[in-house]
């Protein structure tokens, strides 16, 4: 029996976008290992008869105290399993597992490259050092000639490909996790009021401001739509909104707060153009989803974004950070009727194509 050994920086993360593949290594009688940090998930997963293993990742800090002994709990992990094959997914668990297992017996290693982080973009002295630090740790962690690496878009795969760790022919592009599109249905959009919604966790760089502010400028300007925004903020991400910035979107009035919710399909049915206005991505799942559920997108014109859907077929592209940019291709498609329920006829037709869960599980199983 081959013993599998996924690590990966959260349980919940692996639940929404990697379970599927694991369920169907289980059905093709391999041995599945997940090591993760745990949260409430642990009982749940092991149901499908996965073997877990507890991992201590920081997400709210890089004291070198913390940092060790993560990288420490992952070499335990591999050492105790002793896996035929080792799957890392999540920047911590790419960098420091790619690293640790240099000094272990692993015949075959996947790096799933979800996305290479915001630094890789950022602008400025600091951001160069930091950048080059981190590529040099990449470098150090892929390089292999048991390893294959997955990216989520083509920027990601260039940008790995200039480390020179591996040949171009170890690195292959998945688009995304898919989705059940049986769950993901597409239905007609909703002939009333035109409402728009942005769905992410509550984020600076995944372009809440931005969104807000152009729902500003729209509203202001006596175009009459509905704005919403879902998700949650994230304490262990230094980039998370605060308390008092929901409180004063609240005030303000001109977005309305819906949190949480496991039912973004119901919530995209009801839904006429779906925004995201991050600053860099692997390839947004959200996006994925509005596409399968026939839904025009505006997004920015960044890594992983501009790949999750076909410019000018299935959505339209805005300026990172430029809210005139953004509330222009909202208001585009506001106005335009018929160009939104084309975009969002084409993007089903794409996720048919491109992000159906079955073929991403073929794809990835075969890496």
């Amino acid at each position: 029996m081959n013993k599998l050994l996924f690590v990966i920086n959260v349980d919940w993360f692996f639940i929404s976008h990697f379970l599927p593949v694991a369920i169907e290594s289980v059905r093709r009688g391999d041995e599945v290992h997940l090591a993760c940090g745990l949260t409430d998930k642990k009982e749940y997963l092991e149901s499908f008869g996965f073997i877990i293993h507890p991992l201590e990742l920081s997400r709210d800090g890089t004291t070198f105290v913390k940092e060790f002994n993560s990288l420490i709990g992952i070499y335990k992990v591999i050492k105790a399993v002793a896996p035929s094959k080792v799957e890392f997914l999540t920047i911590k668990p790419v960098l420091y597992g790619g690293i640790v297992s240099k000094f272990l017996n692993v015949n075959k290693k996947v790096f799933y490259i979800t996305g290479l982080g915001y630094i890789f973009i950022q602008k400025g002295f600091k951001g160069s050092i930091i950048r080059n630090i981190v590529k040099f740790l990449y470098y150090i962690a892929i390089s292999g000639k048991n390893s294959k690496v997955i990216t989520e878009n083509s920027f990601d795969k260039k940008l790995l490909s200039g480390l020179k760790a591996i040949d171009d022919s170890q690195i292959i592009i998945i688009r995304g996790a898919g989705v059940d599109l049986s769950q993901y249905e597409y239905k007609p959009e909703p002939s009333n009021r035109v409402k728009v919604v942005m769905a992410s966790r509550l984020l600076k760089d995944k372009g809440v401001f931005e969104y807000i502010e152009g729902a500003k400028i729209l509203i202001d300007k006596g175009i009459e739509v509905d704005f919403e925004l879902y998700g949650d903020i994230d304490i262990y991400n230094p980039a998370t909104l605060t308390r008092k910035n929901l409180q004063k979107i609240t005030q303000e009035g001109y977005v309305k707060l819906k949190g949480h919710t496991d039912k973004i399909a119901e919530v995209f049915a009801a839904t006429n153009i779906v925004v995201l206005p991050s600053y860099r991505e692997g390839l947004p799942k959200v996006l994925v989803e509005a596409s399968s559920c026939g839904r025009a997108i505006v997004t920015t014109d960044v890594p992983g974004c501009r790949d999750a859907i076909e410019p000018n077929l299935t959505g339209l592209l805005c300026e990172v950070k430029n809210v005139y940019s953004l509330a222009e291709k909202i208001e585009k498609l506001i106005l335009d009727e018929r160009l939104r329920k084309s975009m969002g006829k084409e993007g089903r037709i794409l996720a048919e194509r491109e992000f159906d869960i079955n073929k991403i599980v073929v794809k990835h199983l075969e890496v």
